[in-house]
C-alpha cells in the first residue's frame, strides 16, 4: 500500500482511511520513514526556516475555534507598526532567514494598508520571499499585494466538507468563498498554500480523505496543517484536542502525494506534542516556522491554549 502511494501518488479512499486509522504501529512508522526518505530525495536535507511575524490579532471573523475571534473581549488587540515589522524582518535576515511570513487576523482594510509595507520590505530585502496569511480579502487587494512584491499566500481551507465547515465557522462564512479566493491567488501567480485543521469537532476520517482529494484537485505549492487545540472562552473550548499522530500520518501521506510541496512542521503540532517540530520533519515535513513577533505581543496572538512561541 505504501509502495503504491509512493509510485502513483494516490490510493483509493479506503486505503487512505486505513493508513490514517491503523493501529499497526509498524505500518505507521514505515509510512513516515518512506515520506522522510522521499523528502530527502526531492527536497534535499536542508530544513527551510521561515520567519513568522504575527503582525496583528485584529479579526473581523468569529470562528468558533479561534483564540482571536472577534467576540473575545478578553483579548488585548494590537497591530504592529511598519517600523516594528521592518525590525522583525531585519532580525530574521541577520539570522540568515530569507522568507518572511506576515500572518494576521482577517481585516481587509488593514491588509490593504500593508501594501506599502510589503513594497518597502521588497525594496529593502529584494532577495527575500514574502509570504502572506491574511485570510479572505477582496481580489483587488490580493493583486495589489502581489504587485508590491508578495510571492506566496497561505489560506488554509480548514475542511473540505461544506457542512463541517459551516459547523465551525460563523454564519456567513462558506467553503466555496474560501476556495474561490485560493483559485484567484493561484491565477495571480502566488505560490499558494492550503491545509486543514486536524481533529476539529465533528471531523471524520472520511472528511480528511475529502481534504486530500480537494488538494489533489487544487494542486497547492504549500500545505500547512496542524491539530485542533481548544482555546478558553471560545465555543469549542470543551472539546478534546486533535491527534498529533493523525497529523503526522497526514504529513507523510501528503509528502508522498505532493513530493515537491513545502510542508511545515507547525507550531500547533509543537504545542500539542513535545518535540513536535522534529517529529514533523521525520514524517516528511521540510519547513519550520520560527516566531519573530516582538515578545511584548506574542501572548496576544493566542490562537489556542498553550501556544508555543518558538
Amino acid at each position: 500500500m505504501i509502495e503504491t502511494l509512493l509510485t502513483t501518488r494516490d490510493l483509493p479512499g479506503s486505503a487512505l482511511a486505513q493508513l490514517l486509522e491503523t493501529r499497526d504501529a509498524s505500518l505507521a512508522q514505515r509510512l513516515k520513514d518512506c515520506a522522510r526518505k522521499r523528502c530527502l530525495e526531492v527536497k534535499g536535507p536542508q530544513v527551510l526556516i521561515r520567519a513568522l511575524i504575527e503582525w496583528s490579532n485584529v479579526c473581523r471573523n468569529d470562528c468558533l475555534y479561534c483564540g482571536i475571534r472577534r467576540s473575545r473581549t478578553d483579548v488585548p488587540r494590537y497591530s504592529l507598526s511598519p517600523d516594528q515589522i521592518f525590525e522583525c524582518c531585519d532580525k530574521a535576515w541577520r539570522d540568515g532567514v530569507q522568507t518572511f511570513v506576515l500572518q494576521g487576523g482577517e481585516n481587509p482594510a488593514a491588509a490593504l494598508g500593508l501594501v506599502p509595507v510589503v513594497r518597502e520590505i521588497h525594496k529593502r530585502w529584494p532577495q527575500a520571499a514574502i509570504t502572506l496569511s491574511l485570510g479572505e480579502l477582496p481580489f483587488e487587494t490580493y493583486a495589489a499585494l502581489k504587485e508590491a512584491g508578495a510571492n506566496r499566500y497561505l489560506l488554509r481551507h480548514e475542511t473540505a466538507n461544506p457542512k463541517h465547515y459551516v459547523s465551525i465557522h460563523p454564519e456567513g462564512m462558506r467553503l466555496e468563498t474560501r476556495l474561490a479566493c485560493i483559485r484567484e491567488l493561484k491565477r495571480l501567480g502566488y505560490e499558494t498554500g492550503m491545509g486543514m485543521m486536524v481533529g476539529s469537532p465533528g471531523q471524520t476520517t472520511e472528511d480528511l480523505v475529502q481534504d486530500l482529494r480537494l488538494m489533489q484537485e487544487m494542486g497547492p505549492h504549500m500545505i500547512g496543517m496542524g491539530p485542533f487545540i481548544p482555546q478558553d472562552n471560545t465555543p469549542l473550548e470543551s472539546y478534546p484536542a486533535g491527534s498529533a499522530e493523525t497529523t503526522l500520518r497526514l504529513i507523510a501521506i501528503l509528502r508522498l502525494m505532493f513530493p515537491e510541496a513545502n510542508i511545515p512542521a507547525t507550531t500547533a503540532l509543537a504545542t500539542l506534542l513535545p518535540g513536535g517540530k522534529l517529529s514533523g520533519i521525520q514524517a516528511g515535513a521540510n519547513v519550520i516556522m520560527n516566531v519573530y513577533t516582538p515578545q511584548a505581543e506574542r501572548k496576544k496572538y493566542d490562537l489556542y491554549k498553550g501556544k508555543s512561541d518558538v
